[in-house]
């Protein structure tokens, strides 16, 4: 049997995303060999690691299940020094996903607009619920508000 390459390796993605939406498509893209760097805050990680039971470890299952294959840093995005580490990463990645709140202050700090200008080459796929705009722009929308039954 002859193995082939997976179809994305030596690409390299940029996770700044966190709970579901954009860890999903992040690990959907290390299981097709990107090589995929999650940006984690230095105080918990991820809030999925913590939304158990079940654990398996000291991580819920819940953040397993939507971040394997994946290497992990924690940086503070807020701070000047983990700002320039992302900026280093960015230089020579391929994919940034980032999933901010529209209007909070990491919206602000890596402005999808001012990032594609920037880095030209870089694909941004930046996740938003409701959009940018609109009643519902500051909304959390998770799994269970899309899952959820519409009024009528």
């Amino acid at each position: 049997m002859h193995e082939h390459p997976a179809p994305l390796a030596g690409m390299k993605v940029v996770d700044l995303s966190k709970i579901l939406a954009g860890p999903y498509v992040t690990m959907s893209l290390a299981d097709l060999g990107a090589d995929v760097i999650k940006v984690e805050h230095p105080d918990g990680g991820d809030p999925t690691r913590s939304w158990g039971p079940p654990f398996n470890g000291p991580d819920a299952t819940y953040y397993l299940a939507a971040n394997r294959n994946k290497r992990s840093v924690t940086l503070d995005l807020k701070s000047a020094a983990g700002q320039e580490a992302v900026h280093r990463m960015l230089a020579d990645a391929d994919v940034l996903v980032e999933n901010f709140r529209p209007g909070s202050s990491l919206t602000r700090l890596f402005d999808h607009r001012a990032l594609s200008a920037q880095y030209p080459r870089l694909v941004i796929l930046h996740i938003s619920a409701f959009g940018d705009t609109g009643p519902l722009r500051d909304e959390p929308g998770y799994d269970m508000v899309a899952q959820g039954p519409r009024p009528a």
